[in-house]
């Protein structure tokens, strides 16, 4: 192992071979302040971990990947004496070890040529991006030993942004709104990405230190606190990764080594290289992350943002390995941990096991849902909105993750996706509204604003009687109208004249979509969770925690079994669903369209009662026409008058004896 060098002897350069980066003549090492201690032969580590990890004789370990530097230097907090030159361990890694060091400590690597830089791996970045790296204490007292996880079927997913989720934008101040969530009936928060972002105002998706968690919502410890309440309640944590691409300011990672290639482009700059030359390390730092989250920080599942931009032709993928460790690692804990993947492609194969030529993640979100759902209530036809606004494109949602499955789609103008056969209701994730489904219109209106009540709650009504894990966006169960348009606090002035131009040109010059560094377009989507008291807010949030409850009680909804399920279109304005599981049996029937109709059901043989009804007065409703029960011989049609943009969920009993 090495510790820091004796101050009466100079730095020496122990990276002959390594690298062939010339030192400039100016550049003068520091020395050290501490003895030096070096193992004989090899670099000797007692971790094996990236980025700095105290140890528990009070040492801290530090480990950095930079396979071009001549050598790397610790330097800790701001004296020039304070350094230590790291042992090469091979393959472009760099370790030493600094005795007696509390948390806390500030520390940053400089490499030849006196760049002085933050931890790639940094756990902590509590100045900022630009700020130096930070040691974290590994010592918390977690309360959750007995917290083993929630099975897919179970999860009830409520996506939340920190920063304005609450008035003051922390982990801290979402605690106190937990036990409303379970109320509700949700039984995960998703968290949108945490990472280390510029600024105090961002989406998460511009972060640039995938370890460190944002200082401004309370770091490591805030995080720590609010994963370790929800598991005291018994709600999962998931958590919003992004492994496609890094921010644009304070991004350093390229100057350690080749974490990115030319050979690709995201949508949001250059691309991760996980398959080129020395892609090993760039998915050791992903994979390294992924396990960090579970396993420091008790997460239960992790979100993968966007994995259709990440480009991988190798013979064993990135998600297909990241996806093994991670299981492995849930084994190791006792827990069940999964991946989420958020994929435009329509690729069942993210989903199916290796053995079946798959990815084996666990589950995915079904952007056709939300679609085919939308352009039904809105109206709506722009953009990919182009390719839905049938009612058979929501049946179709319903009895398969995807409604285009190998369909030409005409806003792609080529044939989309593939059929998803062997993909379970528990590994779809369907939505009325999510971040980006609200965030990326121009002005980041809501569900809510764009549509009438009746409306909203028929959406509801799809969503959480649907046969596949549902997720709600935080605000929706009530009607929340305060906008979630896109929002940086970029310290670079030509930045964000960039971000400001590019919004524009997305949406064309009739828009005028906010100006994403104004705060006060930040302060605009600020939840205001007083709105759930008031009426119509009120009786919303009331018929969500209705539907979740019978979604949860009966076991024909409870099971996500796409196999026992009969989905049927009636007319251009009628999906009927009816689901069966051994006795239990229910019936939604959801109609689209501001006038009455009805509908003409032939119904297995029993009682049918009217469980919940979108029109009933306690929801706000006008009172509906639907009968409080319908019984059926099992041959007659029976007739269903619906009021408009409504729906009705009925269960059977059994039929009465003879």
């Amino acid at each position: 192992m090495t510790r820091a060098r004796d101050p009466a002897s100079p730095l020496r350069s122990t990276s002959a071979g390594v690298g062939k980066q010339a030192k400039p003549a100016a550049y003068s090492p520091a020395r050290s302040m501490l003895p030096s201690r070096r193992m004989v032969g090899s670099v000797m580590s007692r971790s094996r971990r990236l980025g700095a990890e105290l140890l528990p004789d009070g040492a801290c370990a530090f480990r950095v990947w930079a396979p071009d530097a001549e050598f790397v230097e610790l330097v800790l907090g701001d004296s020039p004496g304070r350094v230590l030159r790291l042992e090469p361990e091979g393959d472009g890694y760099h370790y030493g070890e600094w005795p007696d060091i509390a948390p806390g400590t500030r520390y940053r690597f400089r490499l030849p040529g006196g760049l002085l830089l933050p931890d790639p791996a940094s756990r902590w970045q509590p100045d900022g991006v630009h700020g130096p790296s930070a040691l974290v204490d590994p010592n918390f007292e977690w309360h959750d030993d007995d917290w083993t996880g929630l099975s897919l079927d179970h999860y009830v997913l409520y996506e939340l942004h920190v920063g304005t989720f609450t008035d003051a934008g922390t982990f801290d101040a979402i605690i106190p709104r937990l036990d409303s969530l379970r109320d509700l009936g949700v039984t995960a928060i998703e968290l949108m990405p945490v990472a280390q972002f510029p600024g105090a105002r961002n989406w998460g998706y511009d972060g640039v230190f995938p370890f460190a968690v944002q200082n401004t919502y309370g770091g490591p410890d805030g995080l720590r606190r609010l994963v370790d309440a929800c598991h005291d309640r018994g709600l999962a944590v998931v958590l919003d990764v992004v492994y496609n691409h890094l921010g644009p300011e304070g991004n350093c990672l390229a100057a350690y080594g080749p974490y990115f290639t030319d050979r690709y482009r995201t949508p949001w700059g250059v691309a991760l290289n996980f398959d080129g030359a020395c892609a090993d390390a760039v998915r050791r730092y992903y994979i390294e992350n992924a396990l960090y989250w579970v396993t420091d920080f008790h997460i239960d599942a992790l979100r993968l943002d966007a994995v259709h931009a990440i480009v991988d032709t190798s013979a064993y993928p990135f998600l297909e390995e990241l996806a093994a460790a991670v299981h492995a690692r849930a084994r190791e804990l006792g827990r069940q941990v999964y991946l989420f993947s958020e994929s435009d492609a329509n690729d069942p194969r993210l989903v199916l096991p290796p053995e079946r030529g798959g990815v084996g993640l666990d589950a995915l979100w079904s952007d056709d849902f939300h679609h085919a759902l939308h352009a039904l209530l809105t109206g709506e036809r722009d953009g990919y909105y182009v390719d839905f606004g049938r009612i058979d494109d929501l049946a179709t949602a319903f009895e398969a993750p995807f409604v285009y499955a190998g369909r030409y789609s005409a806003f792609r103008k080529r044939r989309h996706g593939r059929p998803a056969h062997g993909v379970t209701g528990a590994q779809v994730v369907v939505f009325a509204q999510n971040h980006d489904q609200v965030g990326n219109r121009a002005r980041g209106e809501r569900l809510a604003i764009l549509v009438p009540p009746p409306a909203l709650r028929l959406a509801a009504g799809v969503v959480l009687l649907s046969p596949s894990v549902p997720l709600l966006f935080m605000g929706e169960e009530y009607g929340e109208t305060a906008p979630f348009p896109y929002f940086v606090s970029h310290s670079d002035p030509a930045l964000l004249e960039m971000v400001r131009r590019g919004r524009q040109a997305e949406f064309g010059w009739r828009a005028h979509p906010p100006d994403p560094a104004d705060e006060a377009v930040f302060r605009s989507a600020i939840l205001n969770p007083s709105l759930a008291d008031q009426p119509g807010h009120r009786e919303l949030r009331a018929l969500y925690r209705e539907l979740l409850r019978a979604r949860r009680e009966t076991p024909a909804l409870a099971r996500l079994d796409r196999d026992r399920q009969e989905v049927l279109v009636a007319g251009e304005s009628v999906l009927v669903s009816r689901r069966w599981h051994e006795d239990s049996h229910a019936l939604a029937v959801f109609h689209f369209g501001s006038a009455s109709a009805s509908v003409g059901l032939a119904l297995p043989a029993g009682l049918w009662r009217k469980r919940l009804d979108s029109e009933d007065r306690a929801w706000g409703g006008a009172g509906s026409p639907a009968p409080a029960t319908i019984v059926a011989d099992g041959t007659a049609t029976a007739t269903v008058p619906l009021a408009g943009d409504a729906f009705v969920l009925y269960v059977r009993e059994p039929a009465p004896s003879s």
